[in-house]
């Protein structure tokens, strides 16, 4: 029933199980954003300890999509460094942007499920992209609310 409406397996568990939603005391960094779109409007939350991302919530009224998308990051970003983080996020970013060639889903699932979703219903590449574009600006320490359009 995923494939019929487009949505990947990896998709649909991170819709019905979300991972990191949580507001974050003691966030050190935090942004928000919204998808004009689509109607979504998130708030990403960060606590850098030790030069590392410790912890990632975030808050949502969004879409399944922009859901699984915050739900996933929250998980992929655990222990990264900023700095590295948010190279790979703007590489992440433009392949969305882009509709790239997934990876293969043993290799990459996370990049695999998010990357075959807009290719196949680009309509959503907005939701998709939304959750990494405020965690670039939260990381990057801007106080200012995000707006992904394609």
């Amino acid at each position: 029933m995923a494939e019929a409406r487009g949505y990947d397996d990896l998709i649909m568990e991170h819709i019905k199980n979300a991972r990191g939603y949580r507001v974050l005391d003691g966030a050190t960094h935090r942004a928000d954003g919204v998808n004009p779109l689509c109607g979504d409007e998130m708030t990403v939350y960060a606590q850098i300890t030790g030069g590392r991302v410790a912890v990632l919530g975030y808050q949502c009224s969004c879409c399944g999509v922009s859901m699984a998308s915050a739900s996933m990051m929250s998980e992929y970003v655990q222990g990264k460094d900023p700095a590295q983080l948010l190279n790979w996020v703007a590489a992440f970013s433009a392949d969305l942007l882009k509709h790239a060639e997934p990876p293969d889903a043993a290799v990459d699932p996370m990049r695999h499920a998010l990357l075959k979703t807009v290719r196949d219903l680009p309509s959503r590449t907005p939701c998709a992209a939304l959750p990494w574009a405020i965690l670039a600006v939260a990381l990057e320490g801007r106080r200012e609310t995000v707006s992904v359009q394609v």
